[in-house]
């Protein structure tokens, strides 16, 4: 019995019923949003986190979670650029291998030459593999340290100067993540990019709020660097906040003012737009003073 044919259902589909996904970070940002769509597509989540008892910087933790799965999820704390991210990625999905997962999918960032060595890494372990790289996220306006400054000090600071931004939804995102887990060899070895359907500078984002919420709210460019203070502000570690500047320095240069059609391949229609995303979070409260992360 092959591979692909080991969960074709008895209508010649591929069946999910019985297909085990392991979803690293499930408590995050991304992961969550993977283990949601997963179960609604009919795949068991094992939901893999420090809660759970999973670390990916303590290799004994590894086993337990993979162990009987079909397949992974793999979205690397704080970011797959990370210098670390290459061995952790690497050697995970060796590990994954050797215990029978047999398809692994990695979160990667589009037009982040640091986040490579962690694609490559994986390339190589030996599995079935694909890479998700995605454009920069919507939800990086409503979730985390970015929506807090729109909520309580009405502007966002941050190094993006005029180029234009795909941003792209994670509902999407998480789409195509358990499209690729769970549709056979079909993306096998496979990079799929995806972004939204235009493009906006993080100032016209803002804006789009502004409009949705009625406040005004700005936006302040300030160089990479100078950035790096604000990071400091926000609790940031000294060598993250180092990696992020750095990081900034080139992700944010205009290399990513292009569309990718990875959403409309996999997913067969078009990505949703930012225009909505700001609708739907401007009706819930996203960005109301005191408001919480969560939209």
């Amino acid at each position: 019995m092959t591979e692909t044919s080991a969960h074709k259902g008895t209508d010649g589909t591929n069946g999910t019923k019985d297909m085990t996904v392991v979803v690293t970070g499930a408590t995050g940002r991304t992961g969550r949003r993977v283990a949601e769509a997963a179960r609604a597509a009919g795949l068991n989540v094992r939901a893999a986190s420090r809660a759970t008892g999973f670390d990916w910087r303590s290799r004994p933790t590894w086993a337990d979670v993979l162990r009987g799965a079909d397949a992974a999820y793999l979205a690397y704390p704080t970011d797959v650029g990370d210098p670390e991210a290459a061995d952790a990625v690497g050697a995970l999905a060796r590990e994954a291998a050797g215990l029978g997962v047999r398809r692994l999918v990695l979160l990667s960032a589009r037009g982040e030459d640091q986040a490579r060595p962690a694609e490559e890494a994986l390339a190589g372990a030996g599995g079935q593999w694909t890479v998700v790289r995605a454009a920069w996220f919507a939800q990086n306006f409503s979730e985390g340290p970015l929506a807090e400054e729109l909520r309580q000090h009405g502007e966002l600071v941050f190094p993006a100067g005029e180029a234009g931004e795909p941003f792209v939804d994670l509902r999407d995102v998480a789409d195509v993540v358990v499209a690729a887990l769970a549709s056979g060899d079909r993306y096998t070895g496979r990079v799929l990019e995806v972004s939204g359907p235009r493009l906006l500078t993080f100032g016209e984002a803002v804006a789009e709020i502004a409009r949705a919420t009625g406040r005004a709210l700005t936006y302040r460019y300030v160089p990479a660097r100078e950035y790096g203070a604000n990071l400091a502000g926000f609790g940031v570690p000294e060598e993250e906040a180092a990696f992020l500047v750095d990081l900034f320095g080139t992700l944010l240069d205009g290399r990513n003012a292009r569309l990718s059609d990875g959403v409309q391949e996999v997913l067969g229609r078009a990505p949703a737009d930012f225009g909505r995303f700001v609708r739907q979070c401007a009706a819930a409260g996203a960005w109301a003073p005191g408001a919480s992360d969560g939209a």
